[in-house]
């Protein structure tokens, strides 16, 4: 049942309130601006019905705090007068409505259920800003393996359920997405989807990100920030290469899924969120328990419901009409005519490993269809590996990221040759090019970063 927070110190009106509300939400009420605001730093509410008259001091100021902590909730303001610049305020502060008293029950019913509504709606929309060429429907799957259909058939059943799921395999066979169509079809759908990528963010700065912060908590913290937690209440929040992620954070991690609970940084205020959590990683967790790298009771916590997603070169069957998906959808976002592949090219992609995966397949479709002119994509104008003369030569594999150095030569120079192989074979993506090498990201940024490597379609050298 959806939850609504009143804030009303009118008895008359809390009845009003249960009589009109009472049967389709639970209500809590508040009759204390102070208790007010206690109770909303921790709990999470579908709509809040404010009555400003039973602030003490700033009628406008449990508003305003709400505004910039909660934006994500939606606000009726209620009050006895009219006054047209209390109506404009309590608008331009993020309110959804502002009702008048007297009211009936029937009004105060209707607003509330547009309130709730239009957040819904709200999500749908920035959903599909966000994916508006991806459709998150286990029917749109592109299955033709046998592998594929039983690992849908599995996400199915999972996508159910309020387990925590580990999804692993290498990097760029789409984790991110089939994390995407679980949450779309489950009960929370309608509730937020967050993405956070923990590679991506700096050891110092992701626990912030995770879980927020108050103002004034660190350097350079001058507002109070919501984090992916907060922002993901009744929705799911998928955290990809958790692999990554500091011991430290992991026992912070560990307690937010056993006890659905944190503190923002520089709090102490115990915050509740419910979140479903799906996490993703391309290492093997069991070896880096093994190395002291990660938790062991936090693999335990994750890995309730484990799916692995295999690599597109044990699911040769989906290369095709992959290829042919892809070369569409990027066709229709360039604007381009294109109607499929020459045949030494198809043989090619049917053949070759893909070390990046969909990633890779996508970034090297993408760039041929830049290139090409004519109504099929020809040899010439395909991206290949480095090590691949033609692409009607033999099937390309993987390079492997371990050589012998020849006599003489120094490790170093050695250790820079192997990074831009990878970096050449994953198409200048470094994180698919970490995942060739066999370490983290942050790592192969170190090392491309000490050995001065730059690459023409890097804005900048990280």
């Amino acid at each position: 049942m959806l939850k609504i927070f009143v804030l009303e110190k009118d008895d008359e009106y809390k009845d009003k309130f249960q009589m009109a509300l009472g049967l389709d939400f639970e209500i809590i009420f508040s009759t204390d601006s102070r208790e007010a605001f206690k109770d909303l730093k921790v709990n999470y509410y579908d709509c809040i019905l404010l009555d400003i008259e039973s602030e003490s001091q700033d009628p406008f100021e449990l508003l305003t705090w709400l505004n910039s902590t909660q934006p994500f909730t939606p606000v009726v303001v209620i009050s006895s007068t009219e006054k047209i610049e209390f109506v404009v305020k309590a608008i331009k502060l993020g309110a959804f409505d502002y009702i008048t008293k007297p009211f009936s029950e029937v009004r105060i019913k209707h607003v509330t259920q547009l309130a709730i509504e239009k957040r819904s709606l709200n999500n749908e929309i920035n959903y599909l800003r966000r994916e508006q060429d991806v459709i998150y429907d286990f029917d749109n799957i592109i299955a033709e393996s046998q592998v594929m259909k039983d690992m849908i058939t599995t996400l199915k059943k999972f996508s159910k359920t309020d387990s925590t799921i580990l999804m692993t395999g290498e990097t760029g066979a789409g984790k991110s997405f089939l994390s995407g169509t679980i949450h779309f079809n489950s009960y929370r759908r309608k509730k937020p989807f967050i993405k956070i990528n923990c590679a991506n963010i700096p050891e110092n700065l992701l626990e912030s990100e995770l879980f927020g912060h108050e103002k004034g908590a660190f350097t350079g913290a001058n507002q109070l920030r919501v984090g992916r937690f907060e922002q993901a209440h009744g929705g799911t929040l998928f955290l990809d290469e958790i692999g990554e992620i500091s011991l430290n954070l992991q026992t912070k991690l560990l307690r937010v899924l056993e006890e659905k609970s944190f503190e923002r940084v520089g709090a102490n205020q115990t915050i509740r969120s419910d979140v479903r959590v799906i996490v993703a990683t391309n290492r093997d967790l069991e070896e880096r328990i093994k190395s002291g790298d990660f938790r062991q009771d936090l693999y335990y916590r994750i890995n309730i419901l484990e799916v692995y997603l295999p690599p597109l070169r044990e699911r040769r069957q989906d290369l095709k009409p992959l290829a042919d998906w892809l070369l569409d959808k990027i066709c229709r976002q360039l604007k381009k005519r294109i109607t499929g592949f020459s045949e030494p090219v198809m043989n090619w992609i049917q053949t070759y490993d893909w070390p990046g995966n969909i990633r890779q397949l996508a970034n090297t479709i993408e760039r041929a269809v830049i290139i090409e002119d004519s109504p099929v994509i020809q040899p010439a104008n395909v991206s290949m590996p480095h090590g691949v003369s033609t692409i009607a030569t033999q099937p390309a594999r993987a390079p492997s990221p371990v050589a012998i150095k020849e006599p003489g030569e120094s490790l170093e120079n050695k250790e820079r040759e192997l990074i831009i192989t990878a970096l050449e074979d994953s198409l200048w993506i470094q994180k698919d090019a970490a995942g060739l090498l066999g370490i983290s990201p942050r790592t192969l940024n170190y090392k491309i970063k000490k050995f001065n490597i730059t690459h023409a379609r890097w804005r900048k050298n990280k």
